[in-house]
């Protein structure tokens, strides 16, 4: 009995590693794994996950794509961006509408935000003087 209740334990541990679930960032704690600066603003804050259910945090989603383009031989499973409006809350950017330039400023100077609807973006647009893009034209963008 004993044995199959830590082989149920062990197997709920291993399959929640590799989730593809976003891991809080701890602000002020990790450290971005491009550029190595501390992760201060959970608005600008990104997170991408490899097939082998490794994480890695950043403080830019520019030092993210950064890191995946020059990782090439390491594959990705899922990216994550921090939500503008949601302080320190991690949006899978396939649902995400992004905002490049005008008067964004993030830590890395990488200048996007993420939204996590069309009209959040959209009202904000006008307010930033930014451009809006799809994930994969601010992807290509860096």
């Amino acid at each position: 009995m004993k044995k199959s209740a830590l082989i149920f334990l062990i197997s709920i541990v291993l399959v929640s590693c590799i989730s593809g679930e976003p891991k809080p960032i701890q602000l002020n704690t990790d450290s971005c794994d491009f550029c190595k600066m501390t992760i201060a603003n959970g608005k600008f804050g990104a997170e991408l996950i490899t097939q082998k259910g490794r994480y890695y945090k950043f403080d830019d989603v520019a030092c993210m794509i950064h890191f995946a383009k020059s990782n090439t031989v390491v594959p990705y499973k899922a990216f994550f961006v921090g939500d503008y409006l949601q302080e320190n809350t991690l949006l899978p950017v396939e649902k995400c509408y992004f905002l490049k330039g005008g008067s964004i400023n993030s830590p890395m100077h990488g200048n996007a935000v993420a939204f996590a609807s069309d009209k959040e973006a959209a009202q904000y647009q006008s307010k930033l003087n930014a451009k809006l893009l799809t994930w994969k034209e601010l992807y290509s963008s860096y």
